[in-house]
């Protein structure tokens, strides 16, 4: 078996270790690295068709970030965790490494023994060459810009650069090249859309036939048209919008979340993860795997490619 990165759980250790941890917090966070594990053994265990190893994959979702979101984030007695979830990344990174673990279970089989890495990497975005006319430099003075994407379809690539053709005096670099990128927010909002069709408009300048899509979890902010970006899709994991602030407001504090529990665990019970919003992200990657392996007698049966 192929071993999986683990962003998610590499962020919980490291709360562990985190000298500003509460002290009250830290056997929560140890109890959640234990149910965190168990989790990872539960994903592995489903069968089935891809329709069912969804359903399987989403329920277990459900219940691991239930006990993230409720049992030690919001009934903490102390105010950190709340109040610094954004900074730790605790939200995102269950999104980031349950997305690599359904691609992996579900398609891998598909992508026919291609050297393509699952999840969160880090992708050459552009190039550059830094010399100038009178200036000459090894390898044309070549730079390359690279960005972490929370999950990406990657191939490991190789760059060579000289201005001689035995290659002497040359630069080489080693980078990863993005054919699905997927941004996975906690709460989308319109900056954090702007800022994404940026990095989708790099990712395809570099290889016109990638695909970019966002995964949020709750949606905030007016749903705007992605055909006028360089995104493909955005896909709102629980199809809801995120609690209104001035619900929010009162989760600050430990007596305001105790106070607002009810509420906020029925908000949680009531939008879940929905396996239909992954089974369309895995149809999108499914589609490119067999675009790529048309035959023609296919094409003219059913008339189009």
């Amino acid at each position: 078996m192929v071993e999986l990165p683990m962003p998610h759980g590499d962020k919980l250790r490291a709360l562990l270790e985190n000298d500003k941890l509460p002290e009250v917090d830290r056997p929560r966070v140890a109890h959640t690295i234990e149910r965190y594990q168990q989790w990872l053994n539960d994903l592995q265990d489903v069968h089935g068709t891809i329709e069912e190893k969804v359903e399987q994959m989403t329920s277990l979702l459900n219940e691991y970030k239930y006990h993230v979101d409720v049992d030690l984030i919001f009934d903490s007695p102390a105010d950190f965790l709340y109040r610094q979830k954004g900074q730790l990344k605790l939200d995102n990174t269950v999104v980031e490494e349950f997305a690599t673990g359904l691609v992996s279970l579900c398609l891998g089989d598909h992508f026919g023994g291609h050297a393509l890495r699952v999840g969160p990497s880090n992708c050459i975005s552009a190039v550059r060459f830094e010399s100038g006319i009178l200036q000459s430099l090894p390898g044309g003075g070549m730079e390359i810009r690279s960005k972490d994407q929370d999950f990406a379809i990657t191939r490991r690539l190789m760059i060579r650069a000289s201005h001689h053709d035995d290659f002497s005096e040359s630069v080489t670099v080693e980078t990863n090249l993005a054919y699905v990128v997927a941004e996975c927010k906690t709460n989308l909002d319109k900056t954090m859309f702007q800022e994404a069709a940026a990095t989708a408009l790099d990712v395809k300048a570099l290889v016109p036939a990638a695909k970019y899509y966002l995964l949020c979890e709750w949606l905030d902010m007016t749903p705007i048209n992605t055909a006028t970006s360089a995104i493909d899709e955005v896909i709102v994991l629980r199809m809801a919008k995120r609690l209104s602030s001035n619900v929010r407001k009162a989760f600050s504090t430990s007596g305001g979340r105790t106070d607002h529990r009810a509420a906020f665990v029925e908000y949680l019970r009531s939008n879940p993860f929905s396996a239909e919003s992954f089974l369309r992200f895995l149809g999108h990657i499914r589609a490119m795997v067999d675009a790529h392996y048309l035959k023609e007698d296919i094409v003219l049966e059913r008339g189009y490619f």
